[in-house]
């Protein structure tokens, strides 16, 4: 598996001749100069947001991927994927943000969005369990904040934190919160199931 960073909360997945994407960002953001359109095979938005819905700049020549946008439960190229509804309020206008779990090559992943508080829903907890991989935003603001963000994920209790959607001020408290300031990011991710034996809450910083 390799994960790579676009920026905001855009992810590329890859694994074999499989592409999954998280919240691409849309033609109609003000970050979108930034990206370069490619094809992917599936396409996961967890809000209704030009930052996190741009479904048009994964989909590139003759591959259009599978576009997921909200709650239930999706069996795409046999990867099971589970999205759970949380309601959340970006620049004063209320929205949906769908936190998803899935699997790849035997890796867990959660995936929580554009979350704006630590307490969540003793049901998605349990849907969460405990992940080998949590993507996690930590920038403040309309979202969780850093020191919340890190008292939730060590709830969670997951092998890997990547932290997303942060400034650099946010990003060096988490750090601090979570004891690992000396963290140095990353161009990408190369990941094998057995690369997680050991590891607990470690946090890995991806430059996009």
């Amino acid at each position: 598996m390799i994960i790579t960073y676009l920026g905001k909360q855009f992810f590329k997945i890859g694994q074999g001749d499989l592409t999954v994407v998280f919240n691409p960002i849309s033609k109609e953001s003000k970050l979108s100069a930034k990206i370069s359109k490619f094809g992917s095979d599936i396409a996961i938005s967890t809000t209704n947001h030009p930052d996190y819905n741009g479904f048009e700049m994964v989909s590139h020549g003759e591959t259009s991927p599978f576009e997921i946008h909200g709650a239930g439960s999706y069996e795409i190229k046999n990867i099971i994927i589970n999205g759970a509804q949380t309601d959340i309020v970006l620049g004063g206008q209320k929205f949906i943000n769908t936190i998803y779990n899935l699997a790849i090559d035997n890796i867990s992943i959660c995936f929580l969005g554009t979350l704006s508080g630590q307490k969540l829903e003793p049901s998605i907890l349990e849907q969460i369990d405990t992940p080998d991989i949590l993507f996690l935003p930590i920038g403040g603001g309309d979202l969780i904040d850093p020191a919340e963000a890190y008292k939730l994920a060590t709830g969670i209790e997951p092998k890997i934190i990547i932290p997303m959607d942060y400034d650099d001020k946010a990003l060096k408290t988490f750090l601090k919160e979570s004891g690992q300031e000396k963290v140095e990011s990353l161009d990408k991710l190369t990941l094998k199931q057995k690369d997680l034996i050991g590891r607990q809450g470690e946090v890995i910083v991806l430059s996009s």
